[in-house]
């Protein structure tokens, strides 16, 4: 069964990300296209990228890069959660990234996204990123605003286009995932030696 995998994108404490990633998984759960499960970048405590040697070259040598490595390892595709700081991704996620490469290739990504503008600004940086990592992202996301998706700017309240645009993207993720499977097992390779 395709596996996609709910990252997190926050580990501040007081963050939303944990609860928006519960809820997408409680919409995704719907499904039986693929399984769905949270991977909380929280419990991996990185620290700021400290390994001799770029990801490209295998998976790093210290204990918190494997464990990193291999869980995102696990997944066919992804769904970020995405928080804006400053008109981009967080620290925290873009870190996580940087351990990242052969992991991710070939794979893909949707979006949930929140913020002032709806975290827009953060997943066009994240799509910029994702496609060095050679991440097929799709182009429908759900954003929420935290002037209409939640209480207080403090407690997740989706309103229904929020709500209403999570199974198009997750429809379109699931997609290109299950498409990607067949890039990642060759079936597409005499195709790029002609191209």
């Amino acid at each position: 069964m395709t596996k996609i995998a709910i990252v997190t994108g926050s580990i501040r404490p007081g963050r939303q990300s944990l609860n928006v990633a519960n809820w997408v998984k409680s919409i995704a759960d719907q499904r039986s296209d693929a399984e769905f499960e949270i991977v909380d970048l929280a419990e991996f405590e990185l620290p700021v990228w400290d390994e001799a040697l770029p990801p490209a070259f295998g998976p790093g040598t210290k204990a918190h890069s494997k464990a990193w490595s291999a869980r995102m390892d696990e997944f066919d595709g992804y769904v970020f959660v995405v928080s804006e700081y400053n008109h981009s991704i967080t620290g925290a996620l873009k870190n996580a990234l940087d351990y990242l490469g052969p992991e991710l290739n070939n794979k893909a990504a949707g979006f949930v996204s929140y913020g002032s503008a709806g975290g827009a600004r953060a997943v066009e940086h994240l799509r910029g990123i994702l496609s060095e990592l050679q991440v097929a992202h799709v182009r429908n996301s759900a954003l929420l605003s935290l002037f209409t998706d939640f209480e207080n700017f403090s407690v997740l309240a989706p309103t229904e286009p929020a709500i209403a645009a999570v199974g198009p993207m997750l429809d379109h993720l699931v997609v290109w995932t299950k498409a990607m499977e067949g890039v990642r097992a060759g079936q597409f390779a005499a195709a790029v030696a002609v191209a």
